[in-house]
């Protein structure tokens, strides 16, 4: 009876030990989907505000958002010398993002959008044939996702 008791009481001890040890499961903000929202909008208000949070993943950690990307896949991520891979990962990750809560399908046509005004902000930092030869391209982007995407 004893060797019961203290084989009962080692258990015991065992799991206490095993809970206290344990990480609580951190509950996700219940405003992920209207963050999420606010960082694929088409304004570069929009832009500035993912890119500041990208910067400061840590800050965000409790949100769970998916940071990763490929950039542009398997298009360049600087055709022609235009710096495109910063607005490539904030389509990825509009796209990994409400995929993840299911409500891609609804906001698959403004992620696009916004990729393609993010394009074009970088195309306005040239002029001339340069900046026509940016927004061609941009343009030619912003088809791939919005058909293929």
């Amino acid at each position: 009876m004893r060797r019961l008791a203290m084989s009962l009481a080692a258990t015991a001890v065992t799991a206490a030990a095993t809970v206290a040890l344990a990480s609580p499961a951190q509950a996700v903000p219940a405003d992920k989907q209207q963050v999420l929202a606010s960082w694929t909008q088409t304004s570069a208000d929009s832009y500035n505000a993912w890119l500041s949070a990208r910067n400061n993943q840590g800050a965000w950690a409790t949100y769970a958002f998916d940071w990763s990307t490929d950039y542009c896949s398997s298009s360049p991520d600087n055709p022609f010398g235009f710096p495109f891979q910063t607005a490539c990962a904030r389509h990825d990750f509009g796209y990994r993002n409400h995929k993840a809560m299911g409500i891609f399908d609804a906001n698959k046509a403004r992620i696009d959008s916004a990729f393609y005004e993010d394009l074009k902000r970088v195309c306005n930092n040239y002029g001339g044939a340069t900046k026509a030869a940016c927004n061609s391209t941009a343009w030619t982007y912003y088809q791939a996702v919005k058909i293929l995407g």
